[in-house]
């Protein structure tokens, strides 16, 4: 089986899981910006390997032989199957020729295709994770564009899973404070929190720059620091000011330092905020943060 790429917004490009371990040979795990969202579509689809990650523009796709199932999750998108509506999230059967089309709803950046067979591209380091930056996995390194085609392997998957849709979290993004949070004054750690950040247009799978509306980190003095290991939600503060909150193609080392780290169980919800989206951080203790990763 194949698939065909039609339409392609930016940074559309095939994830899987990750590329685990390889962080301190310089590597970011890259995978998918709402991994829950990821989880979901390969439930639907029946759990094979891969899947397409497209962005706030959408996606169309067309299967050139066989037949698919593909499960679709993520944001707020608009479905159609050869121009008929569909519910999202869901799952629709493809057959040869058929056309998949997504558009934006009202809300979200990332939603995700996945499929009951594998995506057919070479790991590696152990995962088909595109990281564009690193020119690593996926189709070429690189992301997907209109006429590309994709091998699909294998099929009929596990069948469709049962998907438990649970309550959407609101309210601040939670942090747990960061390795330099100390460097700090105590007043500007507490501006940090009463004061509303907006997210940026300048947002990419590297990072996401905040606008500092209420001038938080104005007058903050620029820190010298030895680079050392970041991971995915650390908050550095730039020489300039400016928050940007990492993500999962983030650099694996950063000399600017950390105030806060958004909580795991946070970072697909702070993924799906669109440019212009205010946002407000609250601390929690690591040991929280470890209890709302496990009852996710």
């Amino acid at each position: 089986m194949a698939l065909t790429i039609l339409r392609a917004g930016p940074l559309t490009s095939i994830q899987d899981a990750g590329r685990f371990g390889m962080l301190r040979h310089g590597i970011s795990a890259s995978g998918p910006m709402d991994g829950g969202a990821f989880a979901q579509a390969g439930a639907l689809a029946g759990g094979r390997r891969g899947g397409v990650e497209f962005t706030m523009a959408g996606l169309e796709i067309r299967l050139e032989s066989g037949r698919c199932r593909v499960g679709f999750a993520g944001g707020d998108f608009v479905a159609r199957h050869n121009g008929a509506v569909l519910d999202w999230p869901g799952v629709v059967m493809l057959g040869e020729g058929d056309t998949l089309s997504v558009t934006p709803g009202g809300w979200g950046n990332y939603g995700y295709l996945r499929f009951d067979a594998d995506i057919d591209v070479p790991l590696v380091m152990g995962s088909m994770a595109t990281s564009s930056r690193a020119q690593l996995g996926g189709l070429e390194g690189r992301v997907l564009r209109a006429g590309d085609v994709i091998a699909l392997s294998g099929d009929g998957g596990s069948g469709v899973l049962e998907v438990e849709q649970t309550e959407p979290v609101t309210g601040p993004i939670r942090v747990i404070w960061g390795l330099h949070a100390d460097l700090f004054p105590q007043a500007l750690r507490q501006r940090f929190l009463a004061t509303p950040f907006v997210i940026s247009s300048r947002l990419d799978r590297m990072g996401v720059r905040l606008e500092d509306a209420g001038s938080v980190f104005a007058e903050a003095v620029a820190l010298s620091l030895v680079s050392d290991a970041i991971v995915p939600g650390d908050i550095q503060i730039l020489g300039d000011g400016t928050p940007i909150v990492l993500m999962r193609d983030h650099q694996p080392t950063g000399g600017y330092p950390r105030i806060a780290t958004v909580i795991t169980a946070d970072l697909d919800r702070f993924a799906q905020l669109r440019p212009g989206t205010p946002v407000a951080f609250e601390p929690v203790t690591v040991e929280h943060a470890h209890a709302l990763l496990r009852s996710r």
